[in-house]
């Protein structure tokens, strides 16, 4: 069967259309709540997932209280000042320390390797899905089953508005991250919009639509060998514009969740406005019940990235020689990301789910697409959960592993709470050996 998030892609390498967009599924009505009913299921697990990556590395010294050398509860503990806007949210946070990714290579970054939890490299194309993917397709159902988001130096945001080095449907089957939030807006919200963003979208769907039935018609005269590759390309078109229309089927639902555009959008005066915007986009997929996954990628698994509206001028490469702990560039882009967090914690804390809120069916993943620092090994991979998902996960407490089991743990850890039956991921038995002293879930982050 052919893959039609490969077929998109495809489509869009060869169209030069950058819009990055997963193969669309049937979307649910809207419920009495509000939110679609794709989004509501019992049974337990979470309902969704959010991974957010941060590039250059993350440096245990910047979460783990002081003084915290053992396995032990958060809760008379002080967050270290990276980390401290998570300080009214500790007893929903875990803080995991020693798993390893040696595996991965990282140095620089693991790139697809650090969701994919095998080897990775820069301009090596995945050779297998990334955990966001997987868990995509297994969680309730949405419209768009998984959204990537990457945030990155203004410029690179212009140049290259979609990149993929994250995430993965498959070897060789990346899936790109949106970068510049008037092209994600107009994808996910276009058909409500009014004025320019309106016209915008209106003139790129009727582009899309000629492209497809012109692709169509002009893929029968191809030669038999070249018919099957074209229909990729044809169906990715086909895909994008399904989407489109899926969403107009809910514009009254999605005016709820829209988020308002201002001057930022157009004419961004730092790029952490357009990181912003982007993370309003993200939110409100979540919100709204366009999507179940959420993967955040800020410096987009590279080695780049700026942040000058936090009044940082170093940028990129340079950032990642520099120590993090007490470093007061450091400390103000961790506390920049928790504050992210926590905007997306108290989002879906607001709207009512079953018997809780969103965020009680959600759970956050916060790490480095590059373990602990810049130039790594691998061995030390610290990650931060956020969410329990009904008391399945434990929370509000630090845990220290000994460093031999690597973060494809924790991935088969999210796999079975999310109903699969699985022993490993993307870890043969002969890889499993070498690099692994366990077998199945994570059972110090259950529980």
């Amino acid at each position: 069967m052919l893959n039609r998030r490969r077929m998109l892609q495809a489509a869009f390498s060869g169209a030069g259309v950058a819009m990055g967009v997963p193969s669309p599924r049937s979307f649910a009505a809207p419920t009495e709540s509000g939110l679609p009913s794709a989004t509501l299921r019992s049974g337990g697990g979470p309902k969704r997932i959010v991974f957010f990556m941060q590039n250059q590395g993350f440096d245990p010294r910047t979460c783990i209280p002081k003084g915290m050398k053992h396995s032990g509860s958060l809760g008379t503990a002080k967050l270290p000042e990276p980390i401290s806007p998570l300080e009214p949210f500790k007893d929903r946070l875990h803080i995991i320390n020693g798993l390893h990714g040696t595996h991965t290579s990282p140095s620089h970054s693991a790139f697809f390797g650090a969701l994919g939890g095998y080897r990775g490299g820069d301009g090596v194309p995945p050779s297998g899905s990334t955990i966001d993917y997987e868990l995509s397709k297994v969680l309730p159902q949405t419209m768009l089953p998984h959204l990537c988001i990457g945030m990155d130096s203004i410029e690179n945001m212009k140049t290259k508005p979609t990149i993929a080095r994250l995430s993965a449907s498959g070897a060789g089957q990346p899936i790109f991250m949106h970068s510049n939030p008037n092209h994600l807006y107009q994808l996910l919200y276009g058909g409500i919009a009014e004025g320019e963003i309106r016209r915008q979208h209106e003139a790129r769907s009727n582009v899309m639509n000629k492209i497809e039935a012109l692709a169509a018609a002009k893929g029968q005269s191809l030669p038999a060998e070249d018919q099957h590759r074209y229909g990729q390309f044809v169906r990715g078109f086909q895909d994008t514009n399904g989407l489109r229309e899926q969403l107009s089927t809910i514009s009254e639902h999605l005016r709820q969740f829209a988020p308002k555009v201002d001057e930022r959008y157009a004419q961004p005066e730092f790029e952490t406005d357009w990181h912003d915007r982007l993370l309003d986009l993200g939110i409100s997929s979540l919100t709204s019940g366009i999507t179940n996954t959420l993967t955040i990628g800020s410096g987009r698994g590279e080695i780049f990235g700026a942040w000058k509206g936090l009044g940082i001028d170093q940028q990129g490469h340079n950032l990642g020689h520099m120590d993090q702990p007490d470093n007061p560039i450091w400390i103000k882009i961790r506390q920049y990301n928790s504050r992210m967090l926590v905007r997306i914690m108290e989002k879906l804390e607001s709207i009512p789910e079953g018997s809780g809120t969103m965020m009680d069916n959600t759970l956050i993943v916060y790490t480095s697409n590059n373990a602990d620092k810049q130039h790594t090994n691998g061995a030390n991979w610290p990650v931060m959960l956020l969410g329990n998902c009904g008391g399945i996960f434990k929370t509000g407490c630090f845990t220290q592993i000994d460093g031999k089991r690597p973060i494809n743990s924790l991935y088969t850890t999210l796999l079975r709470v999310a109903g699969q039956n699985v022993d490993r991921f993307n870890m043969s038995e002969q890889m499993a050996k070498k690099f692994d002293e366990g077998n199945g879930p994570l059972s110090e982050v259950l529980a």
